[in-house]
């Protein structure tokens, strides 16, 4: 959750008596998905699109070894993206840097957490004069997205990130996920920026989060998952979003909708022009962010 400094914050059962097979690799995961090549059970994070449906893993990696042609179509993920040997590389850079950063408050105290929170406009005297992104300082918006308030902070907010970025990032692959992950969270900061008081610091990578939580939604309903599970968790979310004090709720609303939007480009596309949509819609989004923040400033100013 965003905050101010100091604030907590295969088939079908083949009968009635039948229960839905498990994937291979995530017993615990019931799944009516089958690998084409081996017909393994396979769940959404271990989904692979190819030409055909989808394959497992181990499919695909055998599939790249040297016993297939080079000309063979490669088998790729339900966005497009490539198929890594560790699906989930992104997201534990993104754990790791937020943590780094993190400790970096804690070393050097509140001059370094002040230069980089979000801050629409307000004067700092440790800083020397007024600061804040309608005097310029953009990276705010960016940099705002690895800063943290407490060990509470970012304790929910990378396990958050852990739970729903890994699997997700296994199914957009890497580069998608990072255009998602970051649109999103600029999306948070510049909502923010537009609504909340101009003096008011803000923190935290909620906002790209919650756009990861958007996408989710949109890629179980496009794999037709029961969506009872997800909804009932944003609800939750969305309780304490508009419910516990201290929380930047517009960081959280901001980039929910960007990550809905950016998720919905990045599964439904059409594969002859997969690349221009997702890739145009992450460019459109922000084309926006730079318009709510050029109108911010032009208020501010």
């Amino acid at each position: 959750m965003d905050q101010a400094p100091g604030s907590p914050q295969g088939p079908e059962d083949q009968g009635p008596a039948q229960s839905a097979p498990v994937c291979y690799r995530h017993p615990d995961r019931e799944t009516g998905v089958r690998c084409t090549r081996c017909e393994r059970p396979i769940c959404p994070e271990c989904m692979v699109s190819a030409s055909v449906g989808f394959q497992c893993p181990n499919c695909v990696r055998e599939g790249t070894g040297t016993g297939v042609s080079p000309t063979a179509s490669r088998p790729r993920t339900i966005a497009g993206g490539t198929v890594t040997v560790d699906p989930r590389l992104i997201t534990k850079i993104l754990v790791g840097v937020n943590l780094l950063v993190f400790l970096v408050q804690l070393s050097v105290g509140d001059r370094f957490t002040e230069r980089f929170e979000l801050l629409g406009r307000a004067y700092f005297p440790l800083l020397g004069g007024v600061e804040g992104v309608a005097e310029g300082q953009w990276y705010r918006l960016l940099t705002a997205m690895f800063l943290h308030s407490s060990y509470i902070h970012i304790l929910f907010n990378m396990l958050s990130l852990w739970w729903i970025g890994g699997p997700l990032e296994a199914a957009l692959g890497r580069v998608r996920y990072l255009a998602l992950y970051f649109v999103s969270g600029l999306a948070g900061s510049a909502l923010t920026y537009l609504l909340a008081a101009a003096n008011q610091p803000s923190l935290g990578a909620s906002g790209a989060i919650f756009g990861l939580f958007g996408a989710t939604a949109i890629l179980m309903r496009r794999l037709n998952y029961d969506m009872r599970p997800v909804i009932a968790l944003l609800v939750i979310n969305l309780i304490f979003t508009f419910g516990w004090p201290n929380i930047a709720w517009q960081a959280h609303i901001g980039g929910l909708v960007a990550g809905a939007a950016i998720g919905y480009a990045m599964v439904h596309a059409p594969r002859e022009r997969r690349n221009l949509v997702q890739y145009g819609s992450c460019v459109l989004l922000l084309v926006v962010i730079v318009g709510v923040t050029l109108l911010r400033t032009a208020q501010l100013t």
